[in-house]
C-alpha cells in the first residue's frame, strides 16, 4: 500500500512538473495568436518613442560583454514620514487605503512601475519608481497621493537611470 501510494505521488509530481513547462496559449481567437513574423520594436525605435515623449535617454556600451544597453530616466520618490501623524486609527486606516488605491492607479495608468514600503519603520517609509518624462510630472503625481495631502507622508524626489527593460531579479 506504501509503495503504490509512493508511486502515485511521483507520476503526479511528474504530470504537474511537464503541465508546468508548457508554454501557455490563452488567446481568445485565431487572430490574437501571434505569427513568427510578429517583431518586437528595435532599441533604436524604442529610444526613438522616448524622445519623442520627453524622456531623457542614452546609449551605454558594457565593456564586458560590447552590447549597447539603452538607458532611461526615471524618478524615484522617496515617500517620508510627514510632520502630520496624529490621526486617528479609524482615520490613518482609511488613508492607507486611499493611498493603496492611488498607488495601484499610477500603476494602471502606466506612471508607476514600482511601489513599496520599506520595512525598518524608519522616517523613509516606502518608495514609488515613476516611469514619467519630467520631474515636475513625478512630483505632481507623487503629491496627488491622499497620505501626503493629509500630511501623514511627504515627498522626496531624485532623478534615477536604468536599463529600459531589465527586470527586478
Amino acid at each position: 500500500m506504501k509503495k503504490t501510494y509512493t508511486i502515485q505521488i511521483l507520476v503526479f509530481l511528474v504530470v504537474i512538473g511537464f503541465a508546468s513547462c508548457k508554454e501557455s496559449t490563452n488567446y481568445d481567437s485565431a487572430a490574437e495568436v501571434p505569427s513568427k513574423t510578429d517583431s518586437l520594436p528595435s532599441v533604436k525605435e524604442i529610444k526613438a518613442k522616448l524622445d519623442l515623449e520627453g524622456f531623457k535617454t542614452f546609449d551605454y556600451v558594457d565593456e564586458k560583454s560590447g552590447d549597447t544597453i539603452l538607458m532611461q530616466q526615471y524618478f524615484i520618490a522617496f515617500l517620508k514620514r510627514g510632520e502630520s501623524r496624529s490621526q486617528n486609527k479609524v482615520e490613518a486606516d482609511s488613508l492607507q487605503k486611499l493611498h493603496l488605491a492611488h498607488l495601484t492607479k499610477m500603476y494602471e495608468m502606466g506612471y508607476a512601475d514600482i511601489s513599496g514600503p520599506f520595512g525598518d519603520n524608519g522616517d523613509i517609509r516606502g518608495i514609488t519608481i515613476y516611469n514619467v518624462p519630467t520631474m515636475e510630472m513625478a512630483d505632481s503625481l507623487a503629491n496627488a497621493d491622499p497620505m501626503v495631502k493629509a500630511g501623514r507622508l511627504a515627498i522626496e524626489i531624485h532623478p534615477w537611470w536604468a536599463a529600459k527593460g531589465y527586470p527586478l531579479r
